[in-house]
């Protein structure tokens, strides 16, 4: 079983820093599990990697899908596991790290998009993909599990799609299928003072906004809108154009989208919170508490 180092938490506890510096000091590559910075051309509004970093360091899973293809958890894990693979066999160390939770939680194999379990624990599955991922994920696994009511609910009436999700799995002879691990993990994340954390979100969006959002919206969003589905999830992206289209103006665009990422940072929060193996770092010392542990865990 390959062994991968797992580097979650919300977004802005600075997980690319130290992933990079972890990738540096055991001859790592990174494998970025990030739902937004799969797309090509979203890099501003995403907080992806710089060219330099990328080039410091090898990253995978960045900029592998247009902005109007439709990328599902499963489509992730497939190129994570194949990107992970080819590290393996090139002797390298991969560094899982991002803040999408489904998409870590089932690359690992802590969980399972069919898996079923409790009517709660299912409910807050299907919530928590919703929010995270989008109605068109949600849909994605309704048509997995019922492809005969295809013609009878709308992929917008979240609602039904819901509970028909929920029947469909409360029938799979009602079994909980045991977590199954994918990898053997080490995960780690950085804890950060819950207002630290808010008012580093607030500075990040000021630099979205001074590098140029809006001309990014614009040049890769805008042209093709009607086509986008999932990329337009992305934080950044609807409330800049909700600017473009004069709905707001361009101040309380910015107020939206922090607004917004603080929401995302809190349920990101909640998500990991459940997650007891993870190693929680201080922010101060996070590289070399992280290096510690990692040289403790491959001594032995």
């Amino acid at each position: 079983m390959e062994e991968i180092i797992v580097i979650a938490g919300a977004t802005a506890t600075g997980k690319t820093k130290l992933a990079i510096e972890l990738a540096k000091e055991f001859d790592g590559e990174i494998v970025s599990a990030d739902s937004m910075q799969i797309y090509r051309g979203m890099d501003i509004g995403t907080a992806k990697p710089t060219k330099e970093e990328q080039q410091e360091i090898r990253h995978h899973m960045i900029d592998v899908a247009d902005v109007t293809d439709a990328f599902s958890t499963m489509d992730f894990v497939r190129g994570a596991d194949e990107a992970i693979c080819d590290i393996c066999a090139r002797g390298k160390i991969p560094i899982v790290a991002g803040g999408t939770g489904m998409y870590l939680d089932c690359l690992t194999g802590r969980m399972t998009l069919d898996t079923p379990a409790s009517d709660e624990k299912v409910r807050r599955s299907l919530t928590e993909l919703l929010e995270n991922e989008g109605k068109d994920a949600l849909y994605e696994l309704f048509l997995q599990k019922c492809p005969e009511m295809k013609e009878k609910v709308h992929k917008n009436d979240t609602k039904r799609v819901m509970r028909a999700i929920e029947k469909a799995l409360a029938g799979d002879n009602g079994a909980k299928k045991e977590e199954k691990k994918r990898y053997k993990s080490l995960w780690f994340s950085i804890d950060i003072e819950r207002e630290t954390l808010y008012n580093k979100i607030d500075e990040r969006v000021d630099e979205m906004m001074r590098m140029g959002l809006e001309e990014e919206v614009r040049r890769v969003i805008l042209p093709v809108r009607e086509k986008c589905t999932t990329s337009l999830q992305g934080i950044g992206y609807k409330e800049m154009l909700m600017y473009i289209d004069g709905a707001i103006t361009l101040d309380e665009a910015a107020e939206l989208i922090k607004k917004r990422s603080r929401n995302y940072a809190k349920r990101q929060l909640t998500w990991f919170r459940r997650n007891e193996s993870i190693n929680r770092l201080d922010a101060q010392s996070a590289f070399e508490a992280a290096k510690d542990i990692i040289l403790k865990e491959r001594g032995r």
